[in-house]
């Protein structure tokens, strides 16, 4: 069983657009998905609820309550974590404890880069972090790339001690699969296999590492 931790200090970042769009994509690919929901707002439910249907379900399972990991069936190849909002380092310790890697997604914006600092500065003094024995990931979401703001939250992202694993366009796309219960992975259209390709680079990080 692989699972993935989704994490950020700073609200709107996409942190449940990354979780959903993740157990999406491994749930197409035909594995047997839990998506561990534990945002009070319970928005990867939601999804999770709307999708139920499809072959490619992903089970949700309510991650703010005592013993959740005991929910989570035996057969389960992926599990993704879309973690409390506004949770710093000590709040993350039971979902870091399970994670075998951390996406973290960050917003193209000083005051979203500057928030990420101390998040990441508190998830440094967690064990595993420091001895390098739990991969983390940055990926920059909702870039506009042909913007000078976008280019540079890039580069000094790129400065950061933490891989840049993947670089998101901003889109309406997500918001819309999101509403649905689906994702960019669900369709094959010309304009959604574009967004597929954004993913690429985390995906194979992900492979890498876990």
């Amino acid at each position: 069983m692989r699972t993935i931790l989704v994490a950020s200090s700073k609200g709107g970042a996409g942190k449940s657009t990354l979780s959903t769009s993740l157990a999406a994509h491994f749930a197409v690919d035909g594995k047997r998905t839990v998506l561990v929901d534990a945002d009070k707002q319970h928005s990867s439910t939601r999804w999770c609820e709307k999708r139920a249907h499809l072959d490619t379900a992903v089970l949700p399972i309510d991650g703010t309550v005592k013993n959740w990991q005991k929910q989570i069936p035996e057969n389960t190849q992926v599990v993704i974590i879309d973690s409390p909002a506004g949770a710093m380092g000590d709040d993350l310790d039971p979902y870091i404890e399970l994670a075998d890697a951390v996406l973290v997604p960050v917003l193209p914006s000083m005051i979203d880069i500057e928030a990420t600092v101390p998040f990441l500065n508190s998830m440094a003094k967690n064990a595993r972090v420091k001895k390098k024995k739990l991969p983390i990931g940055l990926v920059s979401n909702r870039l506009k790339p042909w913007t000078n703001a976008s280019q540079q939250a890039v580069e000094q992202l790129k400065s950061w001690p933490y891989s840049v694993v993947g670089e998101l366009r901003d889109t309406q796309a997500y918001v819309l699969m999101v509403a649905l219960g689906k994702s960019v992975f669900d369709y094959n259209s010309e304009q959604l296999r574009s967004h597929q390709e954004d993913w690429a680079p985390i995906l194979k990080w992900l492979k890498k590492v876990i």
